[in-house]
């Protein structure tokens, strides 16, 4: 009987532990994104050495799930904000090329809050790793800004997964 009513608590806190999570998660504002699309590859190994100094190493395990959205930031959608992503984690890599204006990316898990800035003129891509890495993307131009991103996931995972800002940038 005991354990049983140990089992009860242990789900009753999972429970919450997960509805505080969705509470404390982070919202996005100024912020679209489109599935432009998807597919479903099953196991991947590829390894390609094109030149000297160059290769290539993509190796799955199960199928996986490929998307190309395209995200955008847009102050007028808004009021004049500064559009957000909020606080967010993929649950694999995305490669992130910005197509128009500049995007300000900041992680989760760095102390000191550094901009990292990506701009369509210049530095204009990043790799998210995704895996739990939490990130936000934000647009602190004041112009739209758009992205095209193609992230490589565990079939049938989410894509996206918010979450509670990690208390480490003043915004």
């Amino acid at each position: 009987m005991k354990s049983k009513w140990m089992w009860v608590l242990l789900l009753v806190l999972i429970g919450a532990a997960v509805y505080v999570g969705n509470v404390l998660a982070t919202s996005s504002q100024g912020y679209t994104s489109a599935t432009l699309a998807k597919a479903t590859f099953g196991e991947i190994d590829s390894h390609v050495v094109a030149e000297p100094g160059w290769q290539e190493k993509i190796k799955t395990q199960g199928a996986s799930d490929l998307y190309v959205q395209q995200n955008t930031w847009d102050p007028s959608a808004c009021g004049g904000c500064i559009p957000s992503s909020g606080w967010h984690t993929h649950p694999g890599p995305s490669l992130v090329i910005v197509t128009q204006g500049t995007v300000t990316e900041y992680d989760g898990d760095d102390a000191t809050c550094t901009p990292h800035v990506y701009s369509a003129g210049g530095a204009n891509s990043f790799v998210d790793i995704g895996g739990g890495a939490v990130h936000i993307i934000r647009d602190e131009s004041g112009a739209v800004a758009k992205t095209t991103v193609v992230q490589l996931i565990p079939a049938g995972a989410v894509r996206r997964q918010d979450v509670p800002d990690p208390g480490n940038c003043s915004f």
